[in-house]
Protein backbone atom coordinates (compact mmCIF):
# COMPACT_ATOMS: atom_id res chain seq x y z
CA UNK A 1 0.00 0.00 0.00
CA UNK A 2 0.75 3.77 -0.69
CA UNK A 3 0.43 6.71 1.48
CA UNK A 4 0.41 10.40 0.00
CA UNK A 5 1.90 12.33 2.56
CA UNK A 6 0.31 16.01 1.58
CA UNK A 7 1.27 19.09 4.15
CA UNK A 8 1.37 22.48 4.33
CA UNK A 9 4.05 24.77 6.34
CA UNK A 10 2.76 27.33 8.25
CA UNK A 11 2.71 31.14 6.55
CA UNK A 12 6.05 32.57 7.45
CA UNK A 13 7.83 29.08 7.87
CA UNK A 14 10.53 29.22 5.10
CA UNK A 15 13.18 29.83 7.47
CA UNK A 16 12.29 27.07 9.81
CA UNK A 17 12.08 24.74 6.22
CA UNK A 18 15.80 26.04 5.54
CA UNK A 19 17.25 25.36 8.95
CA UNK A 20 15.33 22.02 8.94
CA UNK A 21 15.73 21.02 5.50
CA UNK A 22 19.60 19.09 5.85
CA UNK A 23 17.92 16.57 8.23
CA UNK A 24 14.59 16.15 6.81
CA UNK A 25 16.31 15.22 3.20
CA UNK A 26 18.85 13.16 5.18
CA UNK A 27 15.62 11.33 7.01
CA UNK A 28 14.18 10.94 3.44
CA UNK A 29 17.16 9.16 2.13
CA UNK A 30 17.43 7.11 5.26
CA UNK A 31 14.36 5.75 4.49
CA UNK A 32 13.97 3.11 1.33
CA UNK A 33 9.87 3.27 1.78
CA UNK A 34 9.68 6.68 0.11
CA UNK A 35 9.36 6.70 -3.54
CA UNK A 36 9.53 10.16 -4.43
CA UNK A 37 9.55 13.93 -2.48
CA UNK A 38 9.41 16.77 -3.08
CA UNK A 39 8.46 20.63 -2.08
CA UNK A 40 5.54 22.55 -3.26
CA UNK A 41 6.01 26.51 -4.26
CA UNK A 42 4.54 29.38 -3.83
CA UNK A 43 3.68 31.83 -6.67
CA UNK A 44 7.60 33.18 -6.02
CA UNK A 45 9.31 30.07 -6.63
CA UNK A 46 9.44 29.89 -2.59
CA UNK A 47 8.96 26.03 -0.89
CA UNK A 48 6.03 26.84 1.32
CA UNK A 49 5.20 22.40 1.36
CA UNK A 50 5.77 19.08 0.99
CA UNK A 51 4.61 15.95 -1.10
CA UNK A 52 6.00 12.52 -0.28
CA UNK A 53 5.24 9.05 -1.51
CA UNK A 54 5.67 6.26 0.74
CA UNK A 55 5.64 2.81 0.06
CA UNK A 56 3.72 1.88 3.39
CA UNK A 57 0.27 1.72 5.14
CA UNK A 58 -1.58 4.66 6.76
CA UNK A 59 -0.59 3.60 10.44
CA UNK A 60 3.23 3.06 9.74
CA UNK A 61 3.07 6.92 7.77
CA UNK A 62 1.93 8.30 10.82
CA UNK A 63 4.57 7.04 12.76
CA UNK A 64 6.83 8.04 9.87
CA UNK A 65 5.41 11.56 9.58
CA UNK A 66 5.78 12.38 13.38
CA UNK A 67 9.44 11.50 13.00
CA UNK A 68 10.30 13.86 9.90
CA UNK A 69 12.73 16.46 11.31
CA UNK A 70 9.85 18.92 9.63
CA UNK A 71 7.49 18.01 12.30
CA UNK A 72 9.55 18.27 14.85
CA UNK A 73 10.51 21.23 14.12
CA UNK A 74 6.69 22.14 14.04
CA UNK A 75 7.21 23.69 10.31
CA UNK A 76 3.62 22.62 9.11
CA UNK A 77 -0.01 24.25 9.07
CA UNK A 78 -1.05 20.93 8.19
CA UNK A 79 -0.36 17.39 7.10
CA UNK A 80 -2.59 14.81 5.57
CA UNK A 81 -1.89 11.33 4.99
CA UNK A 82 -3.85 9.39 2.13
CA UNK A 83 -3.91 6.38 1.05
CA UNK A 84 -2.47 5.98 -3.03
CA UNK A 85 -3.05 3.84 -5.98
CA UNK A 86 -0.38 4.10 -8.42
CA UNK A 87 -1.59 4.17 -11.96
CA UNK A 88 0.81 5.61 -14.48
CA UNK A 89 4.97 6.40 -13.97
Amino acid sequence: MKTALIAKDKPGALEIRKANRDAHVAYLKATEAVEMAGPFLDENGEMCGSLIVLDMDLAAARDWAANDPYNKADLFQSVELIAWNKVIG
